[in-house]
């Protein structure tokens, strides 16, 4: 997958875009769809002031959140998708940079290890999962994402597994 990232409003250190590469890496390791070579995705970190805007106008809440994902293609057609062709838009991803500082401390993890879960939290998303409509769905985007985290070293951020 290629990452169209656009870096705004977030500090220098770490490198932003060289976590959101391995945050793929990590999570393409577990769920293969988002290995796919055709597949491009863009990554906007940016301010909670752009990220409630898009909050607003895109899902109808009026505040802003620490990651929004945006998926242009149904799961069916990702999995469907050809090895030739030309490059296909997965989704788009971004992430709130004080909303995201305020959670990772108030979980004491560092800023990386919670922007780093959140990118792979928005990856499943592009690539159709989700929690919303059943504690099954649920455990198994969890699950997911704590087995990427793992590959990274990131201990589970849920916190309630062995």
């Amino acid at each position: 997958m290629d990452l169209d990232i656009e870096i705004d409003g977030w500090p220098g250190a770490p490198d932003w875009e060289d976590l959101a590469h391995k945050a793929h890496a990590a999570i393409a390791k577990v769920e293969p769809a988002l290995a796919h070579p055709r597949l491009t995705t863009s990554l906007l970190f940016t301010d909670d002031e752009q990220v409630h805007e898009l909050n607003k106008e895109w899902r109808g809440k009026d505040k802003p959140t620490n990651v929004l994902s945006f998926p242009m293609l149904e799961r069916e057609d990702l999995l469907d998708l050809g090895e030739s062709g030309p490059p296909e838009m997965l989704g788009d991803i971004a992430l709130a940079f004080e909303t995201c500082e305020r959670e990772a401390g108030e979980k004491g993890v560092s800023l990386a290890d919670h922007t780093t879960h959140l990118l792979i939290h928005g990856f499943l998303h592009l690539a159709g999962h989700d929690h919303v409509d059943s504690d099954e769905q649920a455990a198994a985007m969890e699950k997911l994402e704590i087995e990427a985290l793992a590959l990274l070293g990131i201990a589970d951020p849920y916190g309630d597994r062995a």
